[in-house]
């Protein structure tokens, strides 16, 4: 009677190691396992793939108004490219989107000593100093942006326009809804909206 209670069972463990055995051959196969088209699970994780650089996607989330995200895109690419300029540029752009003010121009400052013919972190370091209510200092950065830019960029212009009103008439320093342009490398722009 023993007997044919044990058959089964090892006829039962038999199949699971010869399953097991299988889906480990398959799963170690060059193509490992295919996904069928209609399957209701999450494809796995293809390592053949090359990983879209960190700098790209933080744009990509500036530009979508991800700054969170974005922020840790960036981070991310400092670990490939280092503290470039314009990794500098990218994570305290993020920084005073998120208004982590202090945080933001200490970066951008940095970003501007890295590369100090290099317009775009220029504008966004004006754009943080006014956020901080720093407006004489924010129209010296604005002009200099201004003008290693040729008066290129729209953006630029119409942040020097809003440093320069608030310069000269203070009234006009108290908080208000105003829509700050940051700009970033290849002429896109973002922008930050003063938060309500």
């Amino acid at each position: 009677m023993a007997k044919t209670h044990r058959a089964p069972r090892a006829r039962l463990l038999q199949m699971t190691a010869a399953a097991s055995a299988l889906a480990l051959a398959a799963a170690c196969a060059p193509s490992g396992l295919k996904q069928d088209k209609g399957s209701p699970w999450a494809p796995g994780e293809d390592h053949r793939q090359q990983a879209e650089d960190g700098l790209v996607v933080g744009h990509r989330l500036m530009a979508a108004g991800e700054h969170e995200l974005a922020l840790e895109a960036f981070t991310r690419a400092a670990l490939d490219h280092g503290l470039t300029a314009e990794v500098l540029s990218g994570m305290g752009s993020a920084k005073l989107g998120l208004r982590r003010l202090g945080q933001a121009e200490e970066l951008l400052r940095r970003a501007v000593d890295a590369d100090p013919a290099w317009p775009e972190p220029m504008n966004n370091l004006g754009v943080a100093l006014m956020e901080r209510g720093k407006t004489a200092e924010a129209v010296q950065v604005l002009q200099r942006a201004y003008a290693l830019d040729n008066g290129e960029s729209d953006a630029i212009r119409d942040n020097l326009r809003l440093a320069l009103a608030k310069l000269e008439n203070p009234a006009h320093s108290e908080p208000q809804q105003e829509d700050y342009k940051l700009v970033r490398q290849g002429g896109g722009s973002y922008l930050i909206r003063q938060a309500p």
